[in-house]
């Protein structure tokens, strides 16, 4: 342990008779451990926020959504079209009969509508759905309360906003209990739910929260906007007939999830002509998203990982030239005694110094740069402890892997050769 110690401190004096060669060394290295650290928790953050708006859809639920046909969408050269198209109030109830591993099963149909609170107007979308939509979407209340069984049987003309809706209407004022008219409709407001992020509809197939959404029994709903929502503009006229815009089907357990969607898939092709609803298994989706990230984590390692080789490529560089410039002193060791193995800890020893330093500086940076980059712009970061762990273990391996060459070198050097020269 002496003679390792006094190696130890000899390989620290040497690399501090030329500290601007040191320091610029220990930066090389510095930065590929930062930029791991950084990269792997943007990666790290990035798949969280996917798999927690993912979960947040419910890992036993199977969302089925009505889709406009395509050809619809491009007919219609005319000034008016006729569309009936998506889910069915018949889907849904062969849905919940044939299924035994159904457990429960939510209803929801949307309209486009305008939203006035005294001389304030919105245009919301207006969703009416069922009293247990909370408990299946994972939704939370802000405040006040959701509608209940018996308004959805009595069909009363409630409503329970999104905190957009609420703070654009209502401004600073309380909510609850307040009555805003929607079309010509007077709705009085139960509660405000806790705003939770959503993918939206066009880009996804999953369901969204969208920001100007109020949610009414959809009893209601029916008796007082109907089943069919009709657009105006100058010149043309469109009229749309869908019975519900989304069916949420909740299982018992997850093993049940893919079977059961399954049989759902075979029941909506069976019953429509087009292909006018779509399918989305959140528990797919969230393992897609896991793969996905474990996939994007590789290669921004790697990106990173190649910044570490630059690094170890400039300490065997240095410790090269080093070796060039200290021949005499080698030469000197080597007359006194000194044996290769000492001449080769000697120069790995200085090597994993400034491999490790860098690394430890290195996690220092890793760690204030995701902190930066969650401040600035508003990306969830999460920092790992294993990528610390393997960076900073990388960079000692580096420094090691890269020293070998230049301290056998160092250690090969014939004695006599090495003290003649100048």
């Amino acid at each position: 342990m002496n003679r390792f110690w006094r190696t130890f401190k000899l390989g620290v004096r040497s690399l501090g008779l030329h500290p601007l060669r040191s320091f610029l060394t220990i930066l090389g290295i510095m930065f590929g451990v930062s930029s791991v650290i950084a990269m792997l928790a943007i990666g790290e953050g990035a798949s969280y926020e996917a798999q927690e708006q993912i979960k947040a859809l419910g890992s036993t639920n199977i969302i089925i959504k009505s889709i406009k046909p395509l050809d619809n969408r491009q007919a219609g050269e005319g000034n008016q079209q006729s569309l009936e198209y998506g889910i069915k109030y018949q889907d849904a109830e062969l849905v919940r009969t044939t299924l035994p591993n159904v457990k429960v099963m939510v209803r929801s149909r949307d309209y486009p509508q305008e939203v006035q609170y005294e001389n304030r107007l919105i245009r919301g979308n207006i969703r009416g759905t069922v009293p247990w939509f909370p408990e299946v979407s994972g939704t939370k209340m802000k405040t006040g309360s959701f509608f209940g069984h018996i308004h959805e049987e009595q069909r009363h003309n409630v409503c329970v906003l999104t905190p957009d809706v609420a703070r654009k209407i209502f401004l600073h004022e309380y909510p609850v209990g307040k009555i805003l008219k929607i079309g010509l409709e007077p709705f009085t407001v139960l509660g405000v739910i806790e705003q939770k992020v959503g993918f939206k509809r066009e880009k996804s197939g999953t369901s969204d929260v969208n920001l100007n959404t109020i949610y009414i029994p959809i009893s209601t709903s029916r008796s007082v906007f109907g089943e069919e929502i009709i657009n105006r503009t100058s010149g043309s006229f469109s009229r749309e007939k869908v019975e519900l815009h989304e069916l949420q089907v909740q299982v018992d357990d997850t093993d049940d999830v893919l079977p059961v969607a399954a049989s759902i898939k075979r029941i909506m092709k069976k019953n429509h002509e087009t292909e006018d609803y779509e399918v989305v298994v959140p528990l797919e989706l969230l393992q897609r998203a896991r793969e996905t990230a474990r996939i994007f984590n590789i290669v921004l390692g790697s990106i990173a990982g190649i910044s570490l080789l630059v690094g170890g490529i400039g300490i065997m560089n240095i410790m090269l030239a080093s070796v060039t410039e200290r021949t005499r002193e080698i030469g000197i060791r080597r007359a006194l005694g000194a044996q290769r193995r000492h001449i080769v800890l000697q120069f790995l020893v200085e090597t994993i110094v400034l491999s490790s330093l860098g690394g430890a500086i290195g996690i220092g940076v890793g760690l204030l740069l995701p902190t930066i980059v969650t401040r600035f712009s508003d990306q969830t970061t999460i920092v790992r402890p294993m990528s610390l762990i393997l960076s900073f273990g990388i960079s000692a391996l580096v420094g090691m892997v890269f020293g070998i060459y230049p301290a056998q070198r160092a250690s090969k050097m014939d004695p006599i050769e090495a003290l003649r020269h100048e």
